[in-house]
């Protein structure tokens, strides 16, 4: 299953005049502890200015408990919902709504994600139409609403994402895209394009993915972002890796290890995810090592296989060339009818001598630079001529002849 997506962008939060700290990842039970003495009737009868107050501290609990216990943040997400409506906020009522959706998002209910989603998208539209609160009596600028709208873009394209309408999803991810672009929002882009590339990943599509990643690298560098060029960095080694380009995924995946060994323990999820990607280069690359080796292997054994054969097969086309030599002399010369007609060639001469003087069949060949077959024919031949039956008597009738 494709990962989910984490795009962080800028959040926009309306400024107020309060008398307690930001307390969103910090301490949540304080706060807590000083929004339960808002009873219904209390509510009922608080000033604008209390309301105001007590909407952006249900609001910072609806943050600060996302991580920590989700039923408790959708618990203040609405409580923070029931004011704003009231007052008709739209700034509040978008943050609500969106997070809210953010809820649904991660429970993978998407469909419910998408509805509050798009309700916090029409408040950001009354926004954009002029629409007031205590807080921005001039309206909002559009700074604040762009800053909603690219939030909204990339979570609703999220959702495409998971729900495998990637056209879609991307449709929204460059509407985010151009938001950033026009602020500068660089982190933001980087963030977003890794998570484009990851995807193009999942989905196949490399020339696709390598774009992003790439998008997602010059968007780090401009922000001089290590962590951000470091996540783009190990994106293109993830590509590299799944097309089976091992040398440059190593390259993409070391460069990005330089940032995280370094940060180690602020980065460890990265840092993880790296080292495995490594692994699984590595032991690509081993495995085409012993395919190599064994490729080369085969192809060494086959060359000295070939080389034997070729010597072979030379050496017995010269022996059937000297066979066939001897038979051809044999074929044209008639058997004499006594012994005085006996003629021998220049050849049989030479072998009736060495005969005469002891030598076998090998110690001729080698003399001679023939081979064993040839003088054994040369032998069959010479005793035909003399009409004896073994090497013995063709020496001793050689001899009464005077030939030798």
């Amino acid at each position: 299953m494709r990962k989910t997506l984490l795009l962080i962008f800028i959040l926009g939060v309306e400024v107020a005049a309060l008398g307690y700290n930001d307390h969103r990842g910090h301490n949540v039970d304080s706060l807590e502890r000083a929004v339960a003495k808002w009873t219904p009737d209390a509510i009922d009868n608080a000033s604008d200015e209390e309301l105001m107050g007590l909407n952006l501290a249900y609001r910072d609990l609806m943050l600060g408990y996302s991580v920590l216990n989700p039923e408790k943040s959708m618990f203040y997400a609405r409580q923070a919902l029931e004011i704003s409506r009231r007052k008709n906020w739209v700034f509040a009522n978008a943050d609500a709504y969106r997070y809210i959706g953010q809820h649904f998002y991660a429970r993978e209910s998407f469909d419910s994600a998408l509805v509050y989603y798009r309700l916090s998208m029409e408040c950001v539209e009354q926004m954009a139409g002029g629409a007031v609160s205590p807080t921005s009596p001039q309206g909002y600028s559009q700074l604040q609403i762009d800053d909603q709208l690219s939030v909204l873009y990339g979570s609703i394209g999220n959702v495409y994402n998971l729900m495998d309408s990637i056209p879609r999803a991307m449709d929204y991810y460059s509407k985010a895209s151009a938001i950033f672009d026009k602020y500068g929002w660089n982190e933001s882009n980087s963030i977003l394009f890794y998570n484009i590339g990851e995807t193009y990943v999942s989905e196949g599509d490399m020339k696709k993915a390598r774009e992003a990643y790439r998008k997602s690298e010059d968007y780090a560098l401009a922000a001089g972002d290590s962590l951000l060029t470091a996540n783009a960095r190990k994106g293109l080694g993830r590509m590299y890796m799944e097309q089976g380009k091992t040398s440059r995924a190593l390259r993409y995946l070391q460069a990005a290890d330089e940032y995280y060994s370094a940060h180690g323990k602020e980065e460890l999820e990265f840092t993880k995810e790296n080292y495995e990607y490594m692994s699984i280069v590595l032991g690509q690359q081993r495995r085409m090592l012993s395919w190599m080796i064994a490729t080369l292997t085969v192809l060494l054994l086959m060359s000295v296989a070939v080389l034997i054969l070729s010597r072979m097969l030379r050496r017995t086309r010269k022996e059937q060339a000297e066979t066939a030599a001897v038979m051809e002399e044999t074929i044209r010369e008639i058997k004499p009818t006594t012994p005085c007609d006996i003629q021998l060639s220049s050849r049989e001469r030479e072998i009736l001598d060495l005969l005469s003087k002891g030598y076998t069949a090998p110690d001729i060949a080698r003399a001679l630079g023939l081979s064993n077959e040839t003088i054994r024919w040369y032998r069959k031949k010479i005793i035909a001529k003399f009409d004896v039956s073994n090497t013995a008597e063709l020496i001793s009738m050689a001899k009464d002849m005077g030939l030798l």
